[in-house]
């Protein structure tokens, strides 16, 4: 199964987890945190922008193999969080 990103053609055979993130920038610190942590925290914190992350890393693997997708917004974000899904319907 592929998702032809903006990035390039993702193969999603070996996906292990995928997720959200915002991008947050924090006392000089940028981190990813989840999508309920920034809304609790907005106002608190500078957000950078989104992220989906596609995470191949297998299973008590230390080494991180992972695709990362940056978005302005949390709209384009759930809209291609909803692409993806829609593969694994088919």
């Amino acid at each position: 199964m592929i998702y032809k990103s903006k990035i390039g053609d993702i193969d999603l055979s070996k996906l292990t987890r995928l997720y959200p993130a915002a991008v947050v920038a924090m006392q000089g610190e940028v981190a990813e945190m989840s999508l309920e942590w920034m809304e609790i925290n907005k106002g608190k914190v500078h957000l950078k922008g989104y992220i989906l992350v596609f995470d191949f890393t297998p299973q008590k693997e230390e080494v991180k193999d992972k695709i990362v997708l940056d978005f302005e917004t949390k709209e384009e974000l759930i809209l291609t969080m909803t692409k993806v899904a829609q593969l694994f319907q088919n």
